[in-house]
């Protein structure tokens, strides 16, 4: 890869968000999705014809060891991240794993432990954190436009049907709501309130043993708290609530797709609106762009020990919970 010269993308998994992840590489001018791996020819060459991707493999080792491929996007199942990201970090290709990064911290510190060793980038793909809204909020937040950040209030739910035979029912895969889009809601106050002390909630266990439905309250330092609900079974109204010592940003539904947020302050409110182009996750890609351009490896915007404190804290609310998962 030279320094001017697009940044050449491969895809590991051929599944919805995979993708998604290619459609929206498209609104990256400076990248271009070279290859795609599969756990078989046949699927591999299906999402080829309909992505317009020059070489499709028939295993997942084949695409790690593309010498024409400078970076890999992972979009296989929760419980394979780790094995597919350390597939790909031996291989010396930089990685964007999906969220959730992994089953849990070990996990995820198995894979930042090789990333270091190996000296590439590694990132999780917490698509939501480069949105230009997001963006603004955390400027303004920087600002003191709401003072000190005291509470957030965030939420991300759907209903679909119970299917045991898929992916988001099956324990064997990690589902429920908390790894899906629980997870979005964590980050968030991650990225704003830093590492949690405790957590606590409660869950409701479905028939197939996930998650269909919970919430919880993370405390972090000087008594700082947020609180969110999350689930497959039960649609929320999607919004987020950031509150300060001196005002508040709403990000509006749905926050974690967001192109507009409200600043309330005394007892003004603002609306800021910034559009993004595409489908919003080609700026996750631009930033691996920026760190192998850079020769990063970690990126200061979903830093690793953003990633790890996110994961402790599922671990500690699983734990409250009582949810385990048969990989564990």
């Amino acid at each position: 890869m030279t320094t001017n010269a697009p940044i050449r993308w491969g895809i590991l998994g051929t599944g919805r968000i995979a993708g998604i992840f290619a459609e929206g590489l498209r609104a990256d001018p400076e990248a271009v999705l070279v290859a795609v791996g599969s756990r078989s020819a046949e699927s591999a060459q299906r999402f080829a014809s309909k992505y317009n991707v020059a070489r499709a493999h028939a295993t997942y080792a084949d695409l790690a060891n593309d010498a024409e491929v400078d970076a890999i996007y992972v979009a296989t199942p929760h419980p394979s991240h780790m094995e597919d990201t350390l597939r790909c970090i031996a291989a010396g290709k930089a990685v964007l794993c999906e969220k959730p990064f992994a089953v849990n911290a070990a996990q995820a510190r198995t894979m930042i432990d090789a990333a270091k060793a190996a000296n590439v980038p590694l990132m999780e793909a917490m698509w939501t954190r480069f949105l230009p809204i997001v963006r603004k909020a955390v400027a303004l937040i920087n600002e003191g436009a709401i003072g000190e950040v005291r509470m957030i209030q965030s939420d991300f739910g759907f209903r679909t049907d119970v299917n045991p035979s898929g992916r988001l029912f099956d324990r064997n895969l990690a589902g429920g709501g908390l790894l899906d889009v629980g997870v979005y809601c964590v980050s968030l106050s991650v990225m704003l309130l830093g590492e949690t002390i405790a957590a606590t909630g409660i869950a409701e266990i479905g028939s197939t043993g996930i998650d269909e439905q919970g919430a919880a309250v993370m405390s972090f330092a000087n008594g700082r708290l947020a609180y969110f609900s999350t689930g497959v079974r039960t649609s929320t109204p999607m919004e987020t609530t950031i509150m300060g010592t001196e005002g508040q940003i709403r990000l509006e539904s749905p926050w974690f797709a967001c192109k507009r947020l409200t600043l309330t302050k005394g007892g003004k409110s603002e609306v800021i609106e910034l559009p993004f182009d595409g489908n919003g996750y080609h700026y996750e890609a631009a930033e691996v762009g920026r760190l192998l351009r850079e020769k990063r490896i970690e990126s200061d915007i979903m830093s690793w020990s953003d990633t790890m404190h996110t994961m402790e804290a599922m671990d500690r609310i699983r734990a409250v919970w009582g949810l385990r998962y048969p990989m564990e």
